[in-house]
C-alpha cells in the first residue's frame, strides 16, 4: 500500500457535526480556542499541561522526533503566560505530512495572522479510530496549503501536504525573530461530543479536552493529561505504530499512525 495522493470525494460544503457556537460553554471556548483575553488557567484545566510521556518507536524504524514537547512553557516566546499546545517534528521543507487516522476535514486555513501558519484540522469518529472519542487532529506549518476542502473524506496515511515553516512570528525590540525551521505543529482535543463549533477560525470541539499527542497513541482510555501525568514511569514510553515509506503499517491493522512515513532500519 503506497502513500495516497489523490483529493477524497468531498461530502458537503460543511463537515457533519458542527454547530452553533452558543452549544460550547465559555470555558470550553477560552479553554481551547485560547483567545487573547481569556485566561490560560482555562486551558490547563482541560488539560493543557506536561504529562511527561513520549514516544516509542518500533526498533526496526527510524521516525522524526520531537524537538519541542507537549505543553512546555512558550511565555518567553508568547509575551505572556502560554504554553505549547502540540508537539513539533522538525522535517526538511516539502517533507509529506500524512493523516493520522482517518477522518474528515473540518478546517483548512492560510494562517496569515497565526503562529502555526497554513494548517488543516481533521475530526475523526469513533470508527475512524476504533477509540470511543470523537478525536480533533490539527498540522501546522505546512509549504503550501493543503488541497483539501472543509467535508473531505481522507484516509489514513493520506499525504495531506509538504513540511514548511508557515506562521507569524513575533518581533523583539523592533527585530524579526530568526526564521523558524521546517517542522509539523501536530495538536490533538478530544470529546465524548460529536458536535463542535468554528469561532474566528478555529475549530472548538463541545465539551473539548487537550490531549498530550503521545497519549493517543495508547489507544485507549483514559487520555486525560491528569492520569498521564500520573503513570508510573514505566508506563511513560508509549508505543508507537506506524506506517513505512513503502504504505505498509506497523502493527498490521492499526487505525493510527505517526504523521511523518517512517523509514525502515
Amino acid at each position: 500500500m503506497a502513500l495516497a495522493t489523490g483529493v477524497p470525494n468531498l461530502v458537503s460544503a460543511q463537515a457533519a457535526g458542527e454547530v452553533g457556537i452558543d452549544r460550547v460553554t465559555r470555558e470550553t471556548l477560552c479553554g481551547i480556542g485560547r483567545g487573547r483575553n481569556c485566561d490560560i488557567k482555562l486551558a490547563v484545566r482541560l488539560g493543557l499541561f506536561e504529562t511527561g510521556l513520549r514516544p516509542r518507536f518500533p526498533a526496526n524504524a527510524q521516525c522524526r522526533n520531537i524537538d519541542e514537547q507537549w505543553a512546555i512553557d512558550y511565555t518567553p516566546k508568547r509575551r505572556r503566560e502560554a504554553y505549547h499546545g502540540g508537539i513539533d517534528m522538525p522535517a526538511p521543507f516539502g517533507a509529506p505530512i500524512i493523516a493520522a487516522a482517518a477522518g474528515t476535514v473540518v478546517s483548512v486555513s492560510e494562517g496569515a495572522n497565526s503562529f502555526r501558519g497554513r494548517e488543516i484540522i481533521l475530526r475523526h469518529s469513533p470508527s475512524d479510530t476504533g477509540i470511543d472519542l470523537w478525536i480533533y487532529t490539527q498540522y501546522a506549518h505546512f509549504d503550501r496549503g493543503p488541497n483539501l476542502t472543509v467535508g473531505a473524506r481522507v484516509a489514513m496515511g493520506q499525504v495531506l501536504g509538504p513540511t514548511g515553516n508557515s506562521g507569524r512570528r513575533l518581533k523583539r525590540g523592533g527585530r524579526q525573530q530568526r526564521q523558524r525551521r521546517p517542522a509539523i505543529h501536530f495538536a490533538v482535543w478530544f470529546s465524548d461530543h460529536p458536535g463542535y463549533a468554528v469561532h474566528r477560525n478555529k475549530i472548538i470541539p463541545v465539551k473539548g479536552r487537550w490531549m498530550d499527542p503521545n497519549a493517543l497513541y495508547r489507544n485507549t482510555s483514559p487520555f486525560a493529561s491528569n492520569a498521564m501525568k500520573a503513570l508510573p514511569k514505566s508506563d511513560k514510553r508509549v508505543p508507537i505504530p506506524v506506517m513505512f515509506e513503502d504504505g505498509k503499517t506497523y502493527p498490521t491493522g492499526t487505525k493510527l499512525i505517526w504523521p511523518y512515513a517512517c523509514k525502515r532500519k
